[in-house]
């Protein structure tokens, strides 16, 4: 579930030895079991449940030290050892760490993050320090100049013209705002890893350390491997659950991808459309319940709402865009003709079932604990110790010994290291915006911009999205937008989990769209093929997901916000709009046959037109854009229908 994509590999984490591995392993250890007295009040450690800023800097005091021992701090420095500094930035974050510990129950009751005595704000400095460097380690360069020029914006926001002036501070007391108040480093990013992350993070690991990624793709392999374009729709339902448990396209891509794309080749797809495919199907994953990336679960804070609401609002939204990816594929697949692989070469589907029965058992009683009974916080706690047993019991080939649970210990601690670095950092951008009151006077005058205008604003915002989610994780450019952005969408109607789920999904897009498109990048090293080739066909094949947010965010019955009588028509009308746009794209439609363009022109336009609710974009009724809809249509769903069934004659 980790989210920070931009560097994902294992080469961006030193080959450490035994002396700094232990200690690690150790730290880890202590993290998880501290996160289990936290969720159960288990009064084991210290004999109480710890305060909430105390247990946050116990996390840190955790996590930050590995951070320096783990990743090294440029390229070029070398990655079998740890300098002197790194050791020096390690000793210090526990020293500085521990120190905020130690006086954590006087910082709540004195208030100590406006009002801060000159040793505390020395430290706090301090903090701020390690932090950014954390982040910039964590997050790449791009989130390191964003996080450093705006956490350093209170020392100058009165100096600042008009539209981005703000209220001013001190050093030490915007340092001390920074380390002590929960709006900063321990406020909404780190609390929904503290609260809500972790959990699901240790599940994930757990679930591929068990060998669900193999029983996934077997899986896929047995019910679809033989049908028409079988390897390429093996793809998008073997990277839709794998990128649902990991959060993570990047790591998506290099674990199934090796799998999936060389089948796509085999069936003589090219390579850029197989690694396109499989770089959509891994983006489409982290936008897909039950488990998607961290940003969900972060969603869920702000909104001030269980994850249940937010996964069951992802339910719609995410069908559509892997109903329009298998579409293009099997359109792809009709129109150069391309079969499936032959029975024999695939995986018996019983044999895949009895070999892997408990990893769908695992995944019914998450979903059970999250939708059913709402115990979000503790679901992932009970599915993964059970998961363990049963694979001990049940699962000779994938039954842990001492290398494989070290290996999944080493695998959490790079998955903490990589994900609290980021988070903390995002919270310093949080910090500044709450103390120097900004984040007010940019949503006025982005209103005053967009003049009152929603469809202005939601153009703004996804412009803004995809911008920022190049440069930096999705975590990172969804908290800003969340606090800058969505309170404008939202005061002008809109519903408020649709404006955060919009923000979330054109974040999502720099993966697949170039010049950036990493996620497509990735896969085209596994394809060996030309990366903006790659790109540009999953933007082709992902185009759907471009303006699925503007369906739902225009019409909320999309995220299940509603009665069913309003949820059901504008489901089937979504469906309709899908299946046509994507026989658009491809130039073949389901039932119907090749088309010419000006069909497809008129099919693409017509789909889009579809599901939008009346008085949106247009300002006409529903009626009025069926009848349009209708014009638009027919003629070119059936002109192409007698025209191929008199030519197959």
């Amino acid at each position: 579930m980790q989210n920070s994509d931009q560097k994902t590999t294992s080469s961006r984490f030193r080959s450490l030895t035994e002396f700094y591995l232990w200690p690690l392993r150790v730290a880890t250890l202590v993290l998880v079991l501290l996160a289990v007295n936290q969720a159960f009040n288990f009064h084991f450690f210290i004999g109480y449940t710890l305060l909430s800023n105390k247990y946050m800097y116990s996390i840190l005091i955790i996590v930050i030290p590995s951070i320096f021992i783990l990743i090294p701090g440029s390229i070029k420095a070398s990655k079998f050892s740890v300098p002197i500094l790194d050791l020096f930035l390690a000793l210090s974050s526990i020293t500085i760490l521990a120190w905020f510990i130690a006086n954590s129950f006087d910082m709540m009751a004195n208030g100590w993050e406006l009002a801060a005595p000159i040793n505390a704000q020395y430290f706090s400095i301090a903090l701020w320090i390690i932090v950014f460097e954390a982040a910039r380690r964590a997050g790449g360069i791009g989130l390191a100049i964003i996080v450093g020029t705006i956490s350093l914006y209170p020392l100058f926001a009165d100096r600042m013209p008009g539209p981005i002036r703000g209220f001013s501070f001190e050093l030490g007391t915007a340092a001390g705002y920074h380390a002590m108040s929960d709006e900063s480093v321990i406020g909404i990013p780190m609390r929904a890893f503290s609260n809500l992350v972790i959990g699901f993070l240790i599940f994930g690991a757990a679930l591929q350390h068990t060998g669900a990624g193999k029983f996934f793709i077997n899986l896929a392999f047995a019910l679809l491997g033989h049908i028409r374009g079988g390897p390429a729709k093996v793809a998008i339902v073997a990277s839709g659950l794998m990128g649902s448990m990991s959060g993570s396209v990047v790591t998506n891509v290099m674990t199934t991808g090796v799998m999936t794309i060389p089948a796509m080749r085999k069936i003589k797809l090219s390579a850029p459309f197989a690694a396109g495919v499989e770089a959509c199907a891994s983006t489409g994953g982290v936008l897909m319940p039950p488990v998607m990336g961290a940003t969900a679960f972060i969603m869920a804070n702000f909104l001030e709402t269980s994850y249940a609401n937010v996964a069951l609002a992802a339910i719609i939204p995410s069908f559509l865009y892997f109903l329009g990816l298998f579409i293009q594929i099997d359109a792809r697949a009709a129109t150069e003709k391309l079969k499936g692989l032959d029975k024999k070469e695939l995986p018996s589907l019983s044999q895949t079932l009895r070999e892997g029965w408990y990893y769908v058992f695992a995944f019914a009683l998450l979903v059970y604990l999250l939708l059913f009974l709402r115990r979000e916080m503790l679901a992932p706690f009970y599915a993964t110790p059970l998961l363990i047993l049963i694979n001990q019991i049940f699962s000779p080939k994938t039954r842990w010994g001492i290398k494989e649970f070290l290996s999944f210990i080493d695998s959490l601690t790079k998955l903490f290291a990589e994900l609290v670095g980021v988070l903390a950092g995002i919270g310093l951008i949080v910090g500044a915006l709450s103390m120097t009151g900004l984040a007010g006077t940019l949503v006025n005058d982005l209103l005053s911009i967009a003049g009152g205008s929603s469809i202005i604003l939601l153009l703004i915002g996804a412009i803004t999205s995809f911008i920022l989610g190049i440069g930096m994780t999705v975590t990172a450019a969804y908290i800003f937008l969340a606090i800058l952005l969505a309170p404008a969408l939202i005061s002008t109607g809109m519903n408020p989990i649709a404006v955060h789920m919009f923000i979330f999904y054109w974040g999502m897009l720099s993966f697949i769209t170039p010049p950036v498109a990493l996620g497509a990048f990735a896969a085209a090293s596994v394809a060996k093929s030309p990366p903006m080739a790659t790109g540009l066909e999953a933007m082709r094949l992902g185009s759907v997901i471009y303006f699925i947010p503007f369906f739902f965010v225009l019409d909320p019955a999309l995220v299940l916000v509603g009665q069913p009588a309003q949820v059901i028509p504008a489901l089937a009308l979504a469906i309709i709009g899908i299946f046509i746009f994507s026989g658009a794209m491809q130039g073949y439609l389901y039932g119907v046959g090749n088309l010419n363009i000006v069909e497809r022109t008129m099919m693409f336009f017509g789909s889009l037109l579809l599901p939008l609710p009346g008085y949106t974009i247009f300002p006409i009724s529903k009626p009025s854009l069926l009848v349009i809809c209708a014009c638009m249509l027919l003629p070119a769903i059936t002109l192409p229908y007698f025209r191929n069934k008199r030519v197959a004659a």
